[in-house]
């Protein structure tokens, strides 16, 4: 997979060892097999076009000198590949004059990620001279055919359970306490958040807290509850954002604002409780948070924090985040119609004929993390989970139907489990579900 000149003196070893194969039989064709399986790799894609190209434009603007460089796999590149480009980099730069050291010896950080999208591998450099803002340099390869690894999938099962239903729009349920079934759980319309108990198989209303809001709402209504970590109750909704006063959850206090969603569960910020064989050590999720466009129904892009370099993704409808062992891949069904996979260095967008709606869960099955997205047809939306082993999802589970289009698909807050709202075509009522994963079919 290298040029003649990295390889220069294996095959020179080579010439001198078939010219005394000639001498015997054996030897002869011990060394032709010997030769046809070094020949195989030579087959492979040659690496050092783009490794030369990205060492003569991080030359560009490093200059001949010293600098410390880290180079990570973010593509499905197994091992071998990525051990034999990193050396390929490493010997491009060195014949322009660089000179590898620690950080606080070097005069600039590089930084090389290995990316890719459908089509081609993406590397990009990020560059740090002194105080100066980061300069960015870019790179592409052709990504062969052959070059889609195997992966195996996990069965799993996917389960909903019906939490409450009504005539009314219905923006989100909160299970407001755990048991082995929920007993509390909290439902926002678009005038009022209702708090209802389990009691003898069936919801009673407890206590109902209207919203206030002095403008109109949007056509398309979109709202979030979300119970932070003293388990109060926080309200999203175009505009407004309201937050309960204490525990009873008795008031609800609501004003103008456009701060930015909680994308999240804050569970996902939190030490992984549920480890798998197949889990790596992950990063924790940051919370997130993104700014809605008040008179549409989605968001603007804007996100804090940033991922990586990005501060403004395109404008999306939703967003799930797998975490990575150094860092993590967020997915965001934009509003372009493709699903964006952003790692902070790159952005590949995908047609994968998803909806609009996708969310990620952490559980105990399978690599620990599946992300849940939904697809449309015969005005009847599906579910299915998926896991990404690199940048291609594999299913992980059937699909499940509902009986109509869904209209809400969010993270729960314990982080295990979704909240799905779908409007039944045949009632008319939107039912509110519980939606979770089994380990196994």
């Amino acid at each position: 997979m290298r040029t003649a000149v990295y390889n220069s003196a294996i095959p020179a070893a080579i010439l001198i060892s078939v010219n005394r194969a000639l001498r015997s039989t054996s030897l002869r064709l011990a060394s032709l097999l010997f030769l046809a399986l070094l020949a195989i790799p030579a087959r492979a894609v040659d690496w050092s076009v783009p490794e030369q190209e990205l060492a003569r434009k991080i030359v560009t603007v490093t200059g001949p000198g010293v600098i410390a460089l880290t180079v990570e796999n973010r593509s499905s590149l197994g091992t071998r590949e990525n051990g034999i480009i990193q050396n390929g980099l490493r010997l491009a730069l060195g014949n322009l004059g660089i000179r590898f050291a620690k950080s606080e010896q070097a005069a600039a950080t590089v930084t090389i990620s290995l990316s890719e999208n459908s089509t081609s591998y993406v590397w990009v450099a990020q560059i740090h001279q002194s105080a100066s803002e980061a300069a960015i340099v870019i790179v592409s390869a052709p990504r062969p055919e052959s070059s889609v690894p195997a992966r195996d999938s996990v069965p799993l099962t996917l389960h909903k359970s019906l939490l409450y239903s009504q005539n009314e729009p219905i923006l989100d349920v909160a299970i407001l306490e755990e048991n082995a079934s929920p007993t509390h759980i909290a439902v926002l319309d678009p005038e009022e958040v209702s708090i209802y108990r389990l009691q003898g198989g069936k919801w009673q209303p407890e206590e109902s807290m209207r919203i206030s809001h002095s403008r109109p709402w949007p056509r398309d209504l979109r709202g979030k509850l979300v119970l932070d970590r003293d388990h109060l109750l926080q309200v999203y909704l175009p505009g407004v954002i309201c937050s309960s006063t204490g525990a009873s959850l008795l008031a609800l206090n609501c004003r103008e604002s456009d701060d930015p969603w909680l994308l999240v569960p804050v569970s996902f910020n939190m030490p992984n409780v549920f480890p798998t064989a197949n889990s790596i050590s992950t990063p924790s999720v940051p919370l997130m948070k993104a700014f809605f466009a008040p008179t549409r129904d989605f968001f603007t892009g804007v996100v804090t924090p940033p991922v990586g370099k990005f501060s403004n993704l395109p404008k999306f409808y939703s967003a799930a985040a797998i975490p990575r062992e150094k860092y993590v891949l967020w997915l965001v069904a934009a509003t372009d119609g493709q699903i964006h996979m952003i790692d902070g260095v790159s952005d590949q967008a995908v047609r994968l004929g998803w909806g609009s709606d996708l969310t990620s869960v952490r559980t105990q099955c399978g690599a620990g993390w599946q992300v849940l997205a939904t697809t449309s047809a015969d005005n009847r939306d599906s579910i299915r989970a998926y896991e990404f082993p690199d940048r291609d999802p594999v299913a992980v589970s059937a699909p499940i139907d509902f009986a109509g289009p869904i209209t809400t698909l969010w993270t729960e807050a314990k982080g295990d489990a979704a909240i799905v709202v779908a409007k039944n075509q045949e009632t008319g009522n939107y039912e509110a579900y519980r939606l979770e994963l089994a380990c196994g079919q």
